[in-house]
């Protein structure tokens, strides 16, 4: 069985804690004189420092008035007082009470006096919504007549809710408890897990409401459902120390690179993410979504790294991408580091299983080398071996080598992984280290290094210069557009939503995900932003990969929201419990639950990419007319039936604007494509997609609102309610939409950013404001002729960027943080969406 020390371990990795208390008996010791009940000053000073800390919520919760405890404790910053047990969440509470509850107490107050008598021993304490009976200091001969009046009396009375406590009965004219006030406080607080302490019989009602990870204590003897016993407040007071030293320990992990400051790299079989100090944090091989082989960015150093950086002190490092390509270069001073996966001859385009992280070191200067590589996440035992020219990694099924002629390495072994530690001394001559997965060979390559980095120069650079690029922000839509090409799967047409798994939407809370897959409608959209530019292969090879997933399901309307970028079924969402996550962001996860969920968005997008390529001139070829048809029968048999929505509630399904709009974009797409294609019309087609328009617009606009809403019926708004307007459903100069833009601004635009939504999604903590959605809102402005609005949101969007130009998924207005996965396709798309069409509007 586990003992408190384990459990306060355990509790001090929680990603959400909430930390609460009773007062007399636990924070301060019993006296005869409630009025000279001192806390111990050690148990306030960790109740201070723990609601300092990120994700970390702490509350006293008391059967004495709220007046009372701010007097007794100071009114602790950051500190929730609850009073009389739970009645008093606010001050000016009795100010709510019913004019009769008002009445009631009066007259229990009253009664409780008059058997109280000359007070001789016994104390009546008034609070807001309650009268307590004290009878601790009362000769026993006194006391038992006068608590059986009580209960024959007043507590007897209807309306009157009795609380027994040590020698003390308080009668209250509201219904409430400790359970109930610490349920309302992890709720309010969306606190996942909890600790109460108490010594109290009316303590019981907060230690029966702990489940799963919760923990228990009560405080001296007596019968408890608590699941651990302390001797006194003195002991209370060592046990909040340390659950502070701990919680403090695993709030260190907050000093973690913003999110926003990774650069990553590509060789279009998996991707690396280094620090802004050239610090290899993230890499997953032989594909992004497997196993991370350096997964320092979710899991800490213990998941593995791969640092090069000056031996002594050094200047603050500078970086930046080699003009037009996705090759890194780092450099302190005269020192510097260029970094990049091996695109050299045709790789990119052959099947996954070799990659190579090639790190050049050049300039002048003593060099320190970690390379701490760690299997499956950490999870496995890493063990390396030394050879002449470099180093072998053990444990894996593919043979995995680091080449790195000249470097002598020293291998320390820290539990169950071993690092290696080199240092050399940097004279002008570059150093070569390559990482080698898919092979043992540590000879030296075929091709010179300064060759290869030619080669991956021209892959990025000679398809970068074939893009038609906007004037507006060229740079930033350029990087954009090497970001999405870089999260293309090469061997497959797959593309990634993101690179990364489990960074986190709420810093410290759960709503971390698995983005390395690929999402077909994310996958659209991103292919969609590149047809646009003028690349039309990515497209092509996204609509062959689709086709691929169609030929191994049984119907169209059965095709799943995401796959893997092979394009096979994901296995079960799993967490990985043993890493802390990004900022203490637990759990990391692995998989993606939204892959059996109903999304009736996908379909749009995939007949929107091929109008896209018909409109360019592109080759479409009858398997991609086949395709059309295949969306458009999927439509017609489920688009009457609720979804899951492009958000993924984890709720119950309703009818979605947003699914119900893009079912229409699919049909009216189709449509299209049958005229332009075929030279030709389906009037079946025509007449489906002008019924689902009349749905829509009599089921989905709200006159209560003045906007469509987030499903049908609802009065609450969604961003993605936009779409209605710049898909061409209802005229940009639609009133209705109009009102549905002005509802987006008031509920849901924050300075530069627009959240998705305000409405309880079932799931705990907030999140920040959604890139994806403000480049909405930017092509709504637009579309509306309201270039001047639109231009200035656009120019705050882009000024959310990182120093090498890559967007995470959201941002923060509040903290000024960049949350979620990185590079996130949506971000990198909408943003060439809202250049191009400020480009035109521009002239």
């Amino acid at each position: 069985m586990m003992d408190l020390s384990d459990s306060l371990e355990r509790l001090a990795t929680a990603p959400t804690l909430l930390v609460a208390s009773d007062y007399d008996g636990t924070l301060s010791p019993i006296v005869d004189d409630p009025s000279k009940a001192v806390p111990d000053r050690e148990s306030v000073v960790a109740l201070r420092a723990l609601a300092q800390l990120p994700g970390t919520h702490v509350a006293v919760i008391s059967g004495r008035s709220l007046a009372d405890l701010a007097v007794l404790l100071g009114e602790p910053e950051g500190v929730h007082l609850v009073g009389s047990h739970g009645s008093e969440f606010d001050v000016g509470f009795a100010d709510a009470l019913t004019p009769e509850a008002v009445e009631l107490r009066k007259k229990v107050q009253a009664e409780l006096e008059a058997i109280a008598g000359d007070g001789q021993g016994f104390q009546i304490e008034t609070k807001p919504a309650s009268v307590a009976f004290h009878f601790r200091n009362a000769d026993p001969e006194r006391a038992n007549p006068a608590v059986k009046r009580v209960e024959d009396g007043p507590a007897a009375w209807e309306g009157v809710h009795v609380k027994r406590g040590k020698m003390v009965l308080e009668l209250g004219v509201v219904s409430t408890n400790k359970g109930e006030a610490l349920e309302t406080l992890r709720k309010r607080l969306s606190c996942g897990t909890a600790m109460f302490v108490g010594d109290d019989v009316t303590d019981e009602d907060a230690f029966e409401r702990l489940h799963g990870p919760d923990v228990g204590i009560k405080v001296g003897p007596g019968a408890t459902g608590a699941s651990f016993r302390v001797g006194d407040t003195h002991d209370v007071a060592q046990l909040l120390a340390r659950l502070t030293e701990l919680r403090q320990r695993w709030a260190a992990g907050s000093e973690a690179t913003p999110i926003e400051e990774l650069a990553m790299l590509s060789d279009q079989r998996t991707v690396a993410l280094e620090t802004a100090s050239g610090r290899v944090v993230w890499m997953c091989a032989p594909r992004a979504d497997s196993p991370a082989l350096f997964g320092e960015l979710i899991g800490g150093p213990t998941a593995g790294y791969f640092d090069i950086r000056p031996a002594q002190d050094h200047a603050e490092a500078g970086q930046r991408y080699h003009r037009e390509t996705n090759i890194v270069e780092t450099r302190w001073g005269a020192l510097t580091v260029t970094d990049y996966l091996d695109c050299s001859g045709s790789r990119p385009t052959q099947r996954a299983g070799r990659t190579d992280l090639v790190r050049v070191i050049g300039g002048a200067g003593r060099v320190r080398i970690e390379f701490a590589p760690r299997l499956d996440f950490g999870r496995v035992p890493t063990r390396l071996i030394a050879r002449d020219e470099g180093l072998v990694i053990e444990g894996l099924a593919d043979p995995v080598v680091l080449r790195s002629p000249g470097v002598s390495w020293t291998i320390d072994r820290d539990g169950q992984h071993d690092t290696a530690v080199g240092e050399i001394e940097a004279i002008g001559r570059p150093v070569v280290l390559e990482l080698r997965y898919g092979t043992g060979d540590l000879s030296e390559a075929r091709l010179p290094e300064p060759a290869r980095r030619k080669e991956t120069n021209r892959f990025w650079s000679k398809w970068l210069a074939s893009l038609d690029v906007p004037d507006v922000m060229p740079d930033l839509v350029r990087r954009s557009a090497l970001a999405l090409r870089g999260l293309v799967h090469g061997p497959t047409g797959g593309v990634l939503a993101a690179a990364t798994t489990s960074l986190p939407e709420d810093p410290g809370g759960v709503r971390n995900w698995d983005y390395r897959y690929c999402w077909l409608r994310d996958a659209a959209i991103s292919c969609e932003a590149l047809v646009r530019l003028g690349s039309n292969a990515e497209a092509i090879g996204l609509l062959d990969w689709t086709l691929g997933v169609l030929d191994r399901i049984s119907a169209p309307e059965r095709l799943a929201p995401l796959y893997t970028v092979s394009g096979a079924e994901l296995g079960p969402e799993a967490e990985l419990a043993e890493l802390p996550g990004y900022m203490g962001s637990r759990p990391v996860r692995v998989g993606n639950g939204a892959a059996n969920q109903l999304q009736l968005d996908v379909f749009g997008p995939v007949v929107e990419l091929v109008w896209r390529l018909l409109e360019r001139g592109a080759a479409v070829t009858f398997e991609h007319w086949q395709l059309v048809e295949q969306m458009a029968t999927a439509v017609e048999n489920r688009w009457e039936e609720p979804d899951h929505g492009i958000w993924e509630v984890r709720d119950e399904r309703r009818h979605w604007l947003h699914s119900k709009v893009m079912c229409w974009v699919t049909m009216d797409r189709a449509v299209k494509v049958s005229e332009r294609y075929l030279g030709r019309s389906r009037e079946d087609w025509a007449t489906l997609r002008d019924r689902i328009r009349d749905d829509v617009i009599e089921r989905g606009y709200n006159s209560e609102i003045k906007a469509f809403g987030a499903w049908y019926g609802s009065t609450e708004i969604d961003a993605a309610a936009l779409l209605i307007g710049t898909t061409g459903l209802i005229d940009p100069g639609d009133e209705r939409f109009a009102g549905t833009v002005a509802a987006v601004e008031r509920e849901l635009l924050e300075g530069p950013t627009v959240y998705r939504y305000k409405y309880d999604d079932g799931l705990p903590g907030g999140e920040g404001g959604f890139h994806f959605c403000t480049t909405w809102l930017i092509d709504s402005y637009a579309a509306m002729g309201r270039l001047s609005e639109a231009w200035e949101l656009f120019n705050k969007y882009t000024a959310l960027a990182g120093p090498t130009g890559l967007m995470p998924e959201e941002y923060d207005p509040a903290t000024g943080r960049s949350l979620g996965n990185h590079p996130q396709a949506y971000s990198h798309a909408g943003l060439i969406f809202n250049a191009i069409r400020l480009g035109e509007a521009q002239g």
